[in-house]
């Protein structure tokens, strides 16, 4: 075994964070406690959080989700800056409106800067920059998993409205307002594939395109009641709207009461024409040679909402419940306590970690023997691993067996060693 996958060894501060020292608001937030007090995060200032290496690691499954459903339909990676020149947001007419959120500095010439909550700027300019492009390079969609950054008045829930937070945005360049709808339409069943991997029931819903602009906006949420956003719902259409896009409180497609609900957005998708390209001059050549401006789209999803968002959803108040795929490790593997009559079996822990290594489950083992079975185990679902695999009493009788538990679904089964993959893999099959 290596040791990176030793709970020993893993780097997993437990901080419980006492209800007397929290502000009122934040105290409704599950996932800010539950990953504050599981060593997933820490909180380095306000609105700034360290993710921890078992955070990471579901962050960096999620990137690797979404890389994987970017990279089918074309989509190809990059890496901005985080610093964007204020000159560029002034050609754009953005840097009044948003000057109050911005965080922004000089360098040592004077220069101005921003510390980027979005990049339409950057990524036109680069275009420009490097343009004019090819007909036959079109459509581009180039993406990145990057930090924004918002100075929030208030800052608060965690990672549900933080001042540094973590997005996947991709920007596409087309050729003409035709072709810019059919990219809209393909990432957008590229997000719902996203979605749908997630395993959380989402909404997508008609959206203002507010101070980053177009002609065409979605928002996709997550419903909770610690939701700050409100979206409308029509049972009779399905048809469904930002509250903020419509102030009626009937469904202007059949007349039908609107529901209103709670939610919170954890992603974005606009059509923006040539808001950006055209004053920062990202153009391409037609086929007569002549210069003309790109149609683009921008598309956004908040990596660390989403992360706070399905454990606020899916989570007990005292145990981080995550999307299967998204979990920092699938199994744990407990073996027997130091000096237990179970300790004689030691060796099948090994056995069943290995098996499971083996076959490229991700699984993490929990050697701190000197610590109870029952102890371990609490930790094991507070942290929200969602298999555990215990060598307990069971593995005394003439044919040792295991006990395998669906920690999600509070059920278990004792299993022969040679019945624990199958079994396993079923588990963390939605």
């Amino acid at each position: 075994m290596t040791w990176v996958n030793r709970v020993s060894k893993l780097f997993q501060p437990s901080i419980v964070i006492p209800k007397s020292s929290l502000p009122k608001i934040d105290l409704t937030s599950k996932s800010y406690q539950l990953m504050i007090n599981a060593g997933i995060i820490s909180n380095v200032a306000t609105g700034m959080y360290a993710f921890l290496p078992l955070g990471l690691r579901s962050l960096q499954k999620l990137i690797n989700l979404i890389d994987q459903e970017m990279t089918a339909i074309g989509a190809q990676k990059i890496l901005l800056p985080v610093l964007t020149q204020t000159n560029l947001w002034q050609q754009t007419a953005r840097l009044k409106q948003a000057q109050s959120e911005l965080f922004m500095l000089n360098d040592r010439h004077g220069k101005e800067f921003l510390l980027s909550p979005t990049y339409e700027e950057s990524i036109s300019n680069m275009i420009s920059q490097v343009g004019p492009l090819q007909r036959k390079q079109l459509p581009l969609r180039l993406y990145q998993t990057s930090s924004k950054w918002r100075d929030e008045i208030k800052p608060r829930l965690g990672l549900l409205r933080s001042r540094e937070f973590i997005m996947k945005d991709l920007y596409t360049f087309d050729l003409d307002a035709d072709s810019a709808k059919c990219t809209y339409e393909e990432v957008s069943d590229a997000y719902k594939k996203i979605f749908e991997r997630i395993g959380i029931p989402y909404k997508k819903v008609i959206a203002d395109t507010g101070i980053i602009g177009g002609s065409i906006s979605h928002e996709y949420h997550y419903v909770s009641d610690i939701g700050e956003d409100v979206i409308l719902s029509c049972k009779s259409c399905k048809y469904e709207v930002d509250k903020v896009d419509e102030p009626k409180t009937r469904c202007p497609k059949c007349e039908e009461p609107l529901i209103s609900t709670n939610s919170i957005e954890v992603g974005h998708t606009f059509l923006l024409g040539t808001k950006y390209s055209k004053p920062l001059k990202a153009t391409f050549v037609d086929s007569n040679c002549k210069k003309q401006f790109l149609e683009m789209g921008c598309y956004g999803l908040g990596l660390t909402r989403i992360l706070a968002t399905a454990i606020e959803i899916l989570s007990t108040n005292l145990e981080i419940r995550w999307p299967l795929e998204l979990a920092p490790h699938s199994i744990c593997v407990i073996p027997p306590k130091k000096g237990s009559k179970e300790e004689a079996k030691a060796q099948l822990a090994y056995d069943v970690y290995s098996t499971i290594q083996n076959c490229n489950l991700d699984v993490i083992f929990d050697d701190r023997v000197d610590m109870t079975i029952g102890k371990r185990f609490i930790d094991a679902r507070k942290t929200g691993y969602p298999v555990v695999i215990i060598i307990g009493k069971s593995c005394l009788a003439d044919k040792p067996l295991v006990e395998v538990h669906n920690v999600y679904k509070a059920s278990h089964v004792n299993l022969a060693l040679e019945n624990v993959v199958e079994h396993v893999k079923g588990l963390l099959k939605k």
